[in-house]
């Protein structure tokens, strides 16, 4: 490949063979042809004068593009469909003269843009389900494992590990929700000529509404859909594009948290990404493991968020019927949206994977601030053992002072129950070295953590995953 011109990340770096084939040229000239054949074929059930020989003249060429054809006629008529009308026609002398019959530039371009746009969606879902999989895998595996929480980052009532993976889950179950709505509304333009109204048809068929109707009705059918868009000009709604990608950047939100909270757990060396033998963390500091997929996430989920911006802009300026100050926005927002949120799920995917998780590391952040959180335990114990409840608290606030003193102070360990043990005033009542080992037990403070961690994947997820079974077996390898 040449090294003196622009090359996309997108074309060599993040995306699968198979999204970027989705918005190759190839794919669209192909879907092109596809439409065109759809058309006459439709035209010809309707009772045009097309004939079987023409119309396997086309099916005989819709795969086999002479580009070089098509790309001189640009050169001449500076008009992509017309030059690939031309090109067709070279290819196909007995149909050239019913190819594209009543039809705009826009038959072949919108429709060929719903056609690209459903197909990816569906990659994307089909991604989306594998990376929920991951997940909830990794939430049943570590679901009763005692963890810090943290609201504000600072350590709070503890969870679970397999809790927090399933807050990561939900939001991935919402984006699927959502793409599934937006899939199922998806629809084709059809063939309604240069503002909508479907005049040019209404002259081929001598004014017959029915056969006009019926001509959308062909053509969704014979290329997958159930319906056409029951009103246009002369483009589909621009707004169709600005729902999609709307989906597409809840998928970048949530993959940027669920990356967010990654890097700050592999900071504290709790859970890390998957990292190769030979992998370099750093070019200075060899003994580095940083969260490169996570942090590429976040990169990818900034950019994709900020992609959604281009198709609101886009409808919302469009004049009338049809302008042209769309094309060239589109040609780039929307395929890349699509190739964005595709490397993130290759992303999502690679690393729910191959989630490393240090029990003892865990352990040891929560056993430093449990004598914290266990000191209400302890006060209610020693009140139920005859003490009373407002001075055993101002005395536990006391020994908390100082034992969070010494730790910030002095940097050595939270003695706070040691503290406790060796109080008079708590020795009366009967609390011992041997009952506070008791109290400090992990799973006494995750209250329903495991079961609702089971709870949300036999309610939610589980059934989602079963009923797409057939979709699970993704894998993903990151190349760079």
């Amino acid at each position: 490949m040449a090294k003196d011109g622009y090359i996309s990340a997108f074309s060599e770096r993040y995306p699968s063979a198979e999204m970027k084939y989705l918005f190759s040229q190839e794919k669209k000239f192909r879907t092109w042809r596809r439409l065109w054949i759809a058309l006459a074929e439709s035209e010809q059930e309707l009772g045009l004068d097309i004939t079987d020989e023409q119309l396997d003249e086309l099916r005989a060429h819709k795969d086999d593009i002479n580009y070089e054809v098509a790309e001189e006629r640009e050169k001449v008529v500076r008009h992509d469909v017309m030059s690939h009308v031309y090109a067709y026609g070279v290819q196909c002398p007995k149909a050239k003269g019913i190819i594209h019959l009543g039809a705009t530039s826009c038959y072949v371009g919108d429709n060929t843009d719903i056609i690209v746009m459903t197909e990816a969606i569906q990659l994307i879902r089909k991604k989306l389900l594998n990376a929920m999989d991951k997940l909830a895998a990794f939430a049943e595996e570590y679901k009763d494992m005692p963890t810090l929480a943290y609201t504000h980052y600072q350590a709070a009532q503890p969870t679970t590990v397999g809790k927090r993976a399933t807050l990561w889950l939900h939001d991935l179950l919402l984006d699927y929700q959502d793409l599934e709505y937006v899939l199922g509304s998806m629809k084709l333009l059809g063939c309604k000529g240069t503002t909508g109204s479907q005049a040019s048809f209404m002259e081929l068929f001598n004014g017959d509404h029915e056969k006009c109707r019926a001509l959308d009705r062909k053509i969704a059918e014979k290329m997958g859909f159930d319906a056409c868009y029951p009103v246009s000009g002369q483009t589909y709604s621009r707004k169709v594009d600005s729902r999609v990608l709307s989906v597409l950047a809840g998928i970048g939100q949530s993959a940027h948290k669920f990356s967010n909270d990654i890097r700050l757990l592999q900071h504290m060396k709790e859970v890390e990404e998957p990292f190769e033998k030979t992998q370099i963390g750093s070019s200075a500091m060899a003994y580095k493991r940083n969260p490169m997929r996570s942090e590429r996430m976040a990169s990818l989920s900034n950019y994709l968020m900020s992609d959604v911006m281009n198709p609101q802009i886009t409808a919302a300026t469009q004049w009338f019927e049809r302008t042209l100050d769309d094309s060239a926005n589109r040609r780039i927002a929307i395929s890349e949206a699509f190739l964005a949120a595709d490397s993130i799920l290759e992303l999502y995917i690679n690393i729910t994977d191959g989630l490393v998780v240090y029990p003892k590391v865990i352990e040891s952040h929560l056993m430093a601030e449990l004598p914290f959180m266990a000191s209400e335990n302890i006060m209610m114990d020693a009140v139920k053992a005859g003490g009373d409840r407002q001075e055993l608290h101002e005395r536990i606030r006391e020994l908390s002072m100082e034992a969070g003193k010494v730790v910030k102070e002095e940097g050595k360990p939270n003695d706070l129950l040691e503290r406790i043990a060796e109080d008079p005033m708590f020795n009366e009542l009967g609390v011992t070295e041997e009952s506070l080992a008791e109290v400090m037990k992990p799973e006494k403070y995750v209250g329903r953590a495991p079961e609702q961690v089971e709870e949300f994947l036999d309610g939610f997820i589980r059934p989602l995953l079963e009923e797409n079974k057939e979709e699970l077996g993704v894998k993903a390898d990151i190349n760079v």
